[in-house]
């Protein structure tokens, strides 16, 4: 007798995945396909209209070519997922650069940002310094994108937290999920990073799937928040390789906190990235 139940399991999610990924790629493409063939019939000696369709099929080329970027993207960290990182990332450090990059965004979308941070050199963190960067990009943008004009998104570090500090509760008001519990095998210290944003905010039934692959709230599907729906699984895939924690915090106009932690290492400021 052999137990199949994790293989049949693991095929089902792979057939998934492949149904999701080509159901994501095939509308764009179908809208595509749609406007060529607009502009080769009657649009075609049309220039507004040419140029609005122009316009058009590249935004959907440009969602392709995001959609295909995290797919490789998460390909690549499964595929590496059970090889725990050794080097050090001063969390502070990183954070700074990313907000550094993000800044033309940041200014495009008229949101302010907030920090809160450690000293650099007080969190350092055992990881891989291009994945934690992926981290925090995924995780700041996206809310950048649900605070919305005006809004505020505050960033904070902290360092030397156990888990039950890392996801304290901040608003009593809110619905608090864990998304990822780290390796109870690390009896340390975790460094901490937290993302909230003065958005819309979410009701508790939608918090158990927000890290399934291509999964959107519904009425969160288009316009300016469209996405791909793989930032949050490939952030949960890279914090589980580096043995961390992630919890979300959110309640119905109130905002939504997103709480990522790593373990500490037992090195100095001078050894991280």
């Amino acid at each position: 007798m052999r137990d199949e139940t994790d293989a049949r399991r693991n095929e089902r999610m792979r057939a998934d995945f492949l149904a999701n990924a080509s159901h994501e790629l095939r509308t764009p493409l179908a809208s595509l396909t749609g406007f060529i063939e607009t502009l080769r019939g009657h649009a075609k000696e049309d220039p507004g209209a040419r140029d609005r369709f122009l316009a058009i099929m590249g935004a959907q080329a440009e969602r392709m070519a995001r959609l295909i970027d995290d797919l490789m993207s998460l390909s690549r960290i499964e595929l590496n997922e059970h090889i725990a990182p050794s080097g050090a990332v001063d969390l502070t450090v990183a954070i700074n650069d990313v907000l550094d990059a993000l800044g033309p965004l940041v200014a495009d979308r008229g949101v302010r940002i907030e920090t809160r941070l450690v000293p650099p050199g007080a969190a350092i963190v055992v990881g891989d310094r291009d994945q934690i960067i992926q981290v925090i990009q995924n995780l700041v943008d996206n809310a950048i994108k649900y605070a919305g004009a005006d809004g505020t998104v505050t960033v904070e570090a902290a360092a030397n937290l156990t888990v039950e500090a890392a996801i304290a509760p901040r608003n009593p008001n809110s619905a608090r999920l864990s998304l990822l519990n780290p390796d109870r095998a690390h009896d340390g210290r975790y460094a901490s990073l937290s993302i909230s944003d003065t958005g819309p905010g979410m009701e508790r039934e939608y918090l158990p799937r927000l890290s399934e692959r291509f999964y959107r709230i519904e009425g969160q599907k288009s316009g300016e928040r469209a996405g791909t729906g793989l930032g949050l699984a490939i952030v949960k895939h890279i914090i589980n390789r580096h043995r961390g924690g992630l919890s979300v915090e959110s309640a119905a106009g109130e905002g939504s906190v997103f709480t990522a932690y790593f373990p500490m290492a037992p090195t100095t400021s001078q050894d991280a990235l």
